[in-house]
């Protein structure tokens, strides 16, 4: 393959990180509280002391591939190796390099439908179309069911998978489902399909409305938006930091001729399905008896550019010998979206002051930024997560060791793509059979919606995903603290609006079957925007949600085995409460 590097800008930052490490810390380190120990040590003082440099403007919103994330990067190592925390990255140092890959796709792929005993191939690019980054050779094979939209959505009381078991199958769905449809309800209908409903592959139309994966990527979540806009043009059909190699399942558009040989013998007429999708009135359940379907994937890939950014790993050994090779991890973001995009208006899209609020924050405007100020500082995302997790490596290292390893990874490039997580998925510093849990946090220092009925709630994302086990530890963890947090599960539900759950790191590690926790209090007003400021944030909720942590993380990491993977799904949901039963 070729390569054409475009990495002068990462090795600057990353050559800039070591020189800052090198000359001392960058911010005077302020010492552990008197007698304090594990997640007692956790305090308020010292969460704001290090956000204020690191959601500062000298910092520049942290965008990735830039000086200010570099800067960023290099505080947290001063401060790792001022606690003794042990480097966890490559060769030695504290940083995973971090390669982000410009690729180009030749396809050879095609989808062979036979219908009644007569087969037809469609290849990509004629009556279908596959994303770019395909994935490993593979031939997928089965029959195929329709599901009407495709969607579940009790808000507009739509469930197309009532009743059906679609496990093992190829799915096929229209249109775009009534009114009021969330647009990332659309935008995951192929993701949902298979990862809730246990579909093979998926097949939708193909058409300019929300919801086409088009020759995008299958199943990257939408970076979280807002008007940091893109860090910088990249070369090829699609970026990616994850193996080539990897299988995905496949997520297809397909055209009308496409569609209409599929419905050919079905006794419904496509152009009548058709019509009906484009009207969004509901569709009739159509039966594919006698249709069978093979998906050849067959792509080769040319890398013709390659930009490097950093995560920073850190490692606190654990105390038994049995067991210390085997790890939690701990993770957040330290990245940003660098300077506004957009100049301040009133009601610009949201973009100025008095523009709408994000985050069903309903009712609610946009503060007006200071004057003149264009950086997004990310003092909640994720600057928030970014000391919380300092705080955590502080306290274990200074403090008692539990039995197992800890790992500490601040991602880099999340707001463009999960790139750090994914990277450190596919490439790990440690062997992924050997970590038990990852627990990850993402903006925990505000409430929701500005609410202040929430200063005592967290909300948790897919702890009983993966493993009951770690959902009921994290509930026993909590009621050791005093006080007990207010546990919300409503973003955990699998019909959640804003897809929460694929929209954070951890579903960089949930995605290879590591049981997870997600720990953030929602959006609010100032999300991805130049008002997220340290003066906004709730200093004694971040430290109270940070012990925690700390003491989930405590338990996972004395367990004298990993947390089952029982695999049962989201359970908890919205109006949930409390332990699950066996």
């Amino acid at each position: 393959m070729r390569f054409r590097s475009f990495s002068a800008l990462g090795a600057a930052v990353l050559a800039l990180s070591l020189a800052a490490s090198a000359a001392g810390p960058s911010q005077a380190v302020a010492p552990a509280a008197k007698n304090a120990t594990g997640g007692s040590s956790i305090t308020p003082d010292e969460l704001k002391e290090w956000l204020s440099y690191i959601a500062s403007d000298q910092l520049q919103g942290r965008q990735v591939y830039s000086e200010g994330l570099g800067l960023a990067a290099a505080y947290i190592v001063d401060h790792l190796k001022e606690w003794g925390v042990k480097a966890g990255g490559d060769d030695g140092t504290y940083f995973q390099v971090v390669k982000v890959l410009g690729v180009t796709t030749k396809s050879n792929s095609s989808v062979t439908v036979t219908v009644n005993g007569q087969s037809r191939t469609f290849k990509d690019g004629e009556g279908i179309t596959f994303p770019r980054n395909q994935g490993v050779k593979q031939t997928i094979s089965g029959s195929v069911e329709f599901v009407g939209n495709g969607l579940t959505v009790p808000e507009v009381k739509q469930d197309d998978y009532k009743g059906r078991d679609v496990s093992g199958k190829i799915v096929v769905f229209l249109g775009r489902g009534p009114e009021g449809v969330p647009f990332r309800a659309l935008a995951s209908r192929g993701r949902m399909a298979i990862e809730l409903q246990h579909a093979i592959a998926t097949i939708g139309p193909a058409g300019n409305f929300p919801g086409q994966q088009g020759r995008g990527q299958p199943g990257t979540p939408a970076p979280q938006g807002g008007g940091g806009g893109r860090a910088g043009q990249t070369l090829g059909d699609f970026q990616t930091v994850q193996r080539l190699d990897n299988k995905i399942p496949a997520q297809i558009t397909a055209s009308d001729e496409f569609y209409e040989f599929l419905f050919s013998a079905a006794g419904k007429k496509y152009t009548d399905l058709k019509a009906l999708a484009d009207k969004q009135q509901p569709l009739p359940a159509v039966a594919l008896d006698g249709v069978s379907m093979t998906i050849n994937v067959d792509a080769s890939y040319d890398v013709v550019q390659t930009r490097l950014t950093h995560n920073v790993v850190g490692v606190v050994e654990g105390s038994d010998p049995q067991v210390k090779d085997t790890y939690v991890m701990f993770g957040a973001h330290y990245d940003h979206i660098g300077y506004l995009q957009f100049a301040p208006a009133a009601g610009r899209g949201g973009f100025g002051g008095g523009g709408t609020a994000p985050g069903g924050c309903t009712g609610q405007t946009r503060d007006t930024p200071r004057n003149g100020d264009i950086i997004n500082n990310g003092a909640d995302d994720d600057g928030s997560g970014t000391v919380a997790l300092m705080s955590l490596a502080k306290a274990f290292a200074l403090g008692p060791k539990p039995k197992r390893s800890l790992m500490f990874v601040w991602h880099a490039g999340e707001e463009a793509g999960l790139l750090g997580s994914r990277y450190m998925a596919d490439y790990p510093e440690v062997p992924l059979d050997k970590v038990a849990a990852q627990l990850n946090i993402d903006m925990i220092g505000r409430n929701r919606c500005d609410d202040p009925s929430e200063s005592n709630t967290v909300y948790l994302v897919g702890a009983d995903r993966i493993s009951t086990e770690l959902h009921n530890l994290n509930e026993d963890a909590n009621a050791s603290l005093a006080p007990p947090m207010k546990l919300n599960y409503e973003l955990n539900d699998p019909t959640d609006p804003e897809s929460i759950y694929t929209r954070s790191d951890h579903y960089s590690y949930a995605s290879k079957g590591i049981p997870i926790i997600f720990y953030t209090t929602g959006l609010h007003r100032d999300y991805h925007y130049v008002t997220d400021e340290v003066s906004k944030i709730e200093f004694p909720k971040l430290a109270h949600i940070t012990q925690l942590v700390y003491a989930t993380g405590w338990k996972v990491a004395n367990l004298d085995h990993f947390p089952a993977r029982d695999n049962k799904g989201p359970r908890k949901g919205k109006g949930a409460s409390g332990k699950i039963g066996s």
